[in-house]
Parts: structure tokens; sequence; C-alpha cells
């Protein structure tokens, strides 16, 4: 190791001043925690690939969670897309924590899943997620971000590995402007997004979706979770009470709405993390 080869050479040079001394053990403190910080707290469960998104112009990078006896079964399992994928397995690339994805579905013993992360585009992250163009903050790409998952990304996936392909066991799922388009996902491709994890929508950067609902068609099997803290937006509870009640219009049954609202929940990775297993039972 590179570090024992430090303390292997230093100890055969003597005498350190005291300034040296301090100097060496400043750098290798650096240098551990360098390490330290390096590491990956990504499952082995979790591999990941490139692949061409032509409806967005550019190349994705997907990150896979497997089923920790998806090697030994022949099985096949219900499939999860959720976006951000940075934030989703590893502390290493998150951008505040991690949700720890694959530390839960690894001590899970029932309701195993594909979960499949998609990376935001950086830059481009309120162009993909957002299905409308916002006035003050652009965006309004969401549809071909769909599409790609819908018309790319979905049929590798399904043909590489084994799913289950139906839209029943094909959940979309994701936070803020991930929740934002995973609802919307669920209105306009309710044939390919039976289910949705809805945790802290940002549903006031496109008003538009609220409309949209009203003419949707939408499965009565459809499945929504929302998820929301009261220490998040002035008017997130209350958007989430106005999207359920127009969902509720649509005949959609109650037992299919879920709603959990959390007492100074903030606007985190933290809220979103500690509550995924919670609507992972529910929507499976």
């Amino acid at each position: 190791m590179y570090l024992v080869g430090i303390f292997k050479r230093s100890s055969t040079i003597r005498p350190y001043s005291k300034g040296i001394l301090s100097c060496f053990i400043t750098i290798l403190t650096v240098v551990f925690c360098a390490d330290i910080e390096a590491q990956s707290t990504a499952s082995k469960q979790v591999t990941k690939f490139t692949i061409t998104a032509p409806q967005l112009d550019t190349v994705k990078q997907i990150w896979v969670y497997l089923p920790k006896n998806y090697a030994s079964s022949r099985k096949r399992y219900p499939v999860i897309y959720m976006h951000d994928a940075q934030n989703l397995f590893d502390t290493k690339t998150s951008y505040a924590g991690e949700w720890q994805i694959d530390e839960y579905l690894d001590t899970s013993h029932t309701n195993q899943s594909i979960v499949i992360g998609i990376e935001h585009g950086n830059a481009k992250r309120i162009d993909e997620l957002t299905p409308f163009k916002n006035e003050k903050y652009g965006g309004g790409n969401g549809n071909n971000y769909l599409l790609f998952i819908k018309n790319t990304l979905k049929p590798f996936i399904d043909k590489n590995y084994r799913t289950l392909t139906n839209s029943s066991n094909t959940t979309i799922f994701g936070s803020s402007l991930g929740g934002l388009i995973s609802f919307y996902a669920a209105i306009k491709y309710p044939y390919t997004f039976g289910k949705a994890g809805v945790f802290s929508p940002a549903f006031w950067i496109n008003p538009e979706v609220f409309e949209e609902v009203k003419s949707a068609k939408i499965p009565k099997s459809t499945k929504f979770y929302f998820l929301a803290g009261t220490a998040e937006s002035e008017t997130m509870i209350s958007d989430i009470a106005d999207m359920t009640k127009l969902l509720s219009e649509k005949y959609i049954p109650k037992e299919h709405i879920k709603t959990e609202i959390i007492k100074d929940g903030e606007h985190n990775e933290l809220l979103w993390s500690t509550y995924f297993g919670q609507a992972y039972k529910w929507l499976y």
C-alpha cells in the first residue's frame, strides 16, 4: 500500500526536526483523509454502463442495481427507473448524501427489484426533468427524456436483464424535479409506468401539469406514492393535496393513492433516503 511504503521509508531517516516531522504528519493526514473520502459506498450489486440517448442527443450513464440472488436464480424481477443516479447509491458521487437504495435492498429479503438509475444531465438537469418550459428557469425537454426511457432504455434493459416488463411491474421514482417528471410519466405513459414514487414534487415549476391531469386517461390500476416534509416550500403540501384531489376525481381508487407528510421534513436526501423503504413496501 502507498501509505505503508511512506511509513517504511520514513522510519529509516533520522533525525527529524520538529518542523519537518509536523509537516510530514500534516501531509500524511491529508493523504489519508483524501483516501477515505474517495472510497465508494456502492454495493457490489451496483454496476454501470453507458447508452446513447438519441432523443436527447447525448450519451447517458446508467447505474444498475441487481438483487443479491439475481445470479443464482432464474427469476424475473420488477424494475424501478430512478432519476439523479449520482445520489442513489454512492456517497462519493452524491451531491448531499445518498439515498442508500442498495443498502436497503441488500438487506430486504422480500419483494426484490432491479433498480435502474439514470444520471442527470448536470447543466441540463432542469431541461430533462421538466415537461414544460418555465418562463424564468427554462427547461421543457422532459417528454424527450421520458421517450428516451420508454423507447430506448427500457427495451435495452428488458432485453439484457430478466425483467417483468408489464406496467404493473414498472415503477418510475424520483424527488423534487425527479418527483415532478415521475408523476408526469405516470399520467403521460401509464401503460409503460404503472407506479410512481413522487417525493417532494416540484409542481410549482410546471403548474401546467395540473391541467394535464384533467385531460389524461389514467388507468385505475395506476399507483401513486406522494411524500413531502412540512419544512419544504410553502406550497408543497397544498400542491400535493390539490393533485391527489384531481386524481380522485379521475376515479383513481383511494387505495392506490398514498400521501405521507413528514413533520419538519426538509427538502433533502436525508428525508428521501429515510422514507424510500416505506414507499417501496407500499408500491410493491
